[in-house]
């Protein structure tokens, strides 16, 4: 809804076109508890919200209607009302979400503004999920936000797909702003459900609509699509029916959903076809290996750290350091493995790096030490499966 009256009212006024869903939400929220909830709960938002936008150009005479050639055009009054039905057909309701990707995305604004951008507007994150997703603070995600809303403003940016060498710079933010989304669903930053697969199952959509553009299904954007479905293969066997994370060391590998894995492979293998070495394509392969072994004993260990050691070429990141000493401590023990983790600086407030130190003190027989990260990582996360997980270890420290 976001993505389609941001269309209607233009790009700067976007601030308008998420009032505009905040108030349609709120009335549902009056609404449907005392009638019923519709049999077309999306159909009953979009004309709630259709009207709201109606009545908002009315009100302030603002008859303006956003294509691509032309920036506006005045309209008369009385096809108001036909010009916002034809935004909310399916197929120009994706057409709004494509283009406000990339409008989140424009080369103006800051590249990591961009991306906190897409998360809040497009994927509906809460600031404190965006914050957990670049590993850094509320205030920073905040002070982002604003910074992109005012660029908006004050340099007048367009709702529009770019073409020829601003499309792969737009598109890079693009695939990292959905791989954000899907991360966030695949560990949710807090609550009671770990998985979150509606959100999940929303970043696979909008890489789909990438890779149904003949413009942006490029092999990164086929790379990202076989990493996500490597993934959400496995959404079944992660969790228990107590709701109980289970490990990946732990997990049913019978239970993980075959037409996933051989779509995986089938993207994985499209993505190949140029031979680029790009960071999704790596993670990719990554997740291949894992997928491919018969058992977690059986994983080739070896080829993931190469892997890992190819990542880091192109993607040299705290997370990725950390995923690579875990893979260190699988080929080389755990001594090397936290050598390399208490080099790190900068992540001490990552519940992930203590609960990986816990681990990994635990498997070296150094129980105090154990103790002391896994009570430290549990503090750090407010995910209501991780504390579980964690409380778990606990005990057989005890």
């Amino acid at each position: 809804m976001v993505a389609v009256l941001t269309r209607v009212f233009g790009f700067k006024d976007i601030e308008m076109a998420e009032d505009i869903v905040q108030e349609t939400m709120y009335k549902a929220l009056q609404e449907w508890p005392f009638h019923r909830v519709p049999d077309n709960p999306s159909a009953w938002l979009y004309k709630v919200a259709r009207n709201k936008a109606i009545d908002m150009l009315r009100r302030q005479k603002k008859l303006v209607y956003n294509t691509d050639s032309v920036a506006s055009m005045a309209i008369m009054e009385k096809n108001v009302s036909g010009r916002i039905d034809d935004l909310f057909l399916d197929h120009e309701i994706q057409d709004s979400q494509l283009r406000m990707i990339f409008a989140c995305c424009s080369p103006e604004i800051n590249p990591e503004s961009q991306i906190a951008l897409t998360l809040k507007t497009l994927c509906g994150f809460s600031i404190k999920e965006i914050a957990k997703a670049f590993v850094t603070g509320e205030e920073t995600i905040n002070k982002r936000l604003l910074r992109a809303k005012q660029k908006i403003r004050s340099e007048n940016i367009n709702l529009e797909v770019p073409s020829g060498s601003q499309l792969t710079e737009r598109l890079q933010s693009v695939l990292k702003a959905t791989y954000l989304l899907f991360n966030e669903g695949y560990n949710a930053a807090s609550g009671d459900m770990h998985i979150r697969k509606d959100v999940c199952v929303e970043a696979m959509r909008l890489v789909i609509l990438l890779t149904n553009q003949a413009i942006t299904n490029t092999s990164e954007t086929q790379a990202l699509l076989a990493l996500m479905c490597f993934h959400a293969a496995r959404f079944d066997s992660r969790i228990d029916k107590e709701g109980n994370i289970i490990l990946l060391k732990d997990q049913d590998r019978s239970s993980w959903d075959p037409e996933l894995l051989n779509k995986g492979y089938h993207y994985l293998d499209q993505a190949s076809t140029d031979f680029t070495a790009g960071e999704y394509n790596i993670e990719a392969g990554i997740m291949a290996v894992h997928c491919s072994a018969r058992s977690y004993e059986k994983t080739d260990w070896a080829t993931i750290l190469r892997l890992y050691e190819a990542l880091l070429e192109v993607k040299d990141t705290p997370i990725v350091r950390l995923n690579k000493a875990v893979v260190v401590g699988k080929v080389s023990g755990p001594k090397e493995a936290i050598r390399e983790i208490l080099t790190e600086v900068g992540m001490d407030k990552y519940y992930l790096r203590h609960a990986i130190l816990g681990e990994l003190y635990q498997e070296d027989g150094q129980t105090n030490k154990a103790r002391e990260y896994f009570l430290k990582a549990m503090e750090l996360t407010e995910s209501a499966a991780e504390k579980a997980l964690i409380s778990k270890k606990l005990q057989k420290l005890s």
